[in-house]
């Protein structure tokens, strides 16, 4: 099938009105959040053609367009995976909609296990730079629009975004340091012997997705910032077994934390991150959508 972004994004578009230009997708167990909140309006993935179908407990597959602390905001309930034998360009292809729909910063959440020892579980870690291990790069072979496939990964993770995420989090008392992303393929969990390798690459903390996205949404343009929820010890770090069931449960019994880590990171966009008159020109004002 050929995916076309603009296509679906004027389906989007259709279905929810004017899209704001924060985005937030949201990761394992983290669709408890969309019970917190009050929607303006919502569609489900399987409405919008293109958008990958959803197997994987957690994750539940809707788009929903809401208000915090006054501020836009567009959250993608649930993601696809590689593991789930999905093409690179399917699983980014929601990226590639909300670039084309007005979108113009990305939040990106998942869950995590904590590889550097000061990580512990009900932690959060900002992403300031990550390791592609899944064997493959969402780049390879895309020709959309104009778009370059050697796209400058040096400042993924934007500076700002990343700032601002660490200064909510000690504003609401939660523990959020800055660290590095490993993304590995899965769906197995990693040995103690990767683990291992791992730390001596400079990893701190590692999960099974984030940076296809995160790689689509520099190519297009966007900014971007990354968070992980630690939800347990990576493999071979503590005596605990590892499992899909017990990561979805940290998750969703912290909703609360991230629901208080998200309204103050939106909040505070307003005030931080506002647009200088020489960008103006060329870059939308992000806070400029209001009804």
């Amino acid at each position: 099938m050929t995916l076309n972004a603009q296509k679906t994004g004027r389906k989007l578009r259709g279905k929810l009105g004017e899209l704001p230009p924060i985005a937030v997708v949201l990761g394992s167990g983290f669709d408890e959040i969309a019970k917190k909140i009050k929607w303006e309006a919502k569609v489900p993935f399987k409405d919008l053609p293109g958008f990958p179908r959803l197997t994987v407990e957690g994750h539940r597959g809707l788009v929903i367009r809401t208000r915090l602390q006054g501020v836009g905001l567009l959250l993608l309930c649930g993601r696809s995976h590689y593991y789930e034998g999905h093409t690179m360009d399917a699983l980014t292809f929601p990226v590639r909609v909300l670039a084309t729909s007005g979108v113009k910063i990305l939040l990106l959440t998942n869950a995590a296990g904590a590889i550097h020892p000061q990580l512990g579980c009900g932690d959060f870690m900002a992403i300031q730079d990550h390791i592609n291990f899944m064997g493959e790069n969402p780049l390879r072979g895309s020709t959309e629009g104009n778009a370059s496939r050697f796209v400058d990964l040096t400042h993924t993770y934007d500076s700002k975004l990343l700032n601002t995420l660490v200064r909510s989090a000690r504003a609401e008392k939660i523990k959020c340091r800055k660290g590095v992303y490993l993304a590995v393929s899965g769906p197995s969990y990693e040995t103690p012997a990767e683990i291992r390798a791992f730390r001596r690459l400079g990893a701190d903390a590692v999960g099974m997705s984030t940076v296809p996205e995160a790689i689509v949404a520099k190519q297009c343009g966007l900014r971007v910032a990354g968070l992980s929820f630690i939800t347990n010890p990576a493999a071979g770090t503590k005596a605990a077994v590892i499992s899909h069931e017990e990561v979805l449960r940290q998750a969703r019994d912290n909703a609360d934390k991230m629901m208080r880590l998200l309204s103050s990171f939106v909040s505070r966009l307003t005030v931080e991150l506002q647009v200088s008159t020489s960008e103006s020109a060329t870059f939308q004002n992000p806070f400029s959508w209001q009804r």
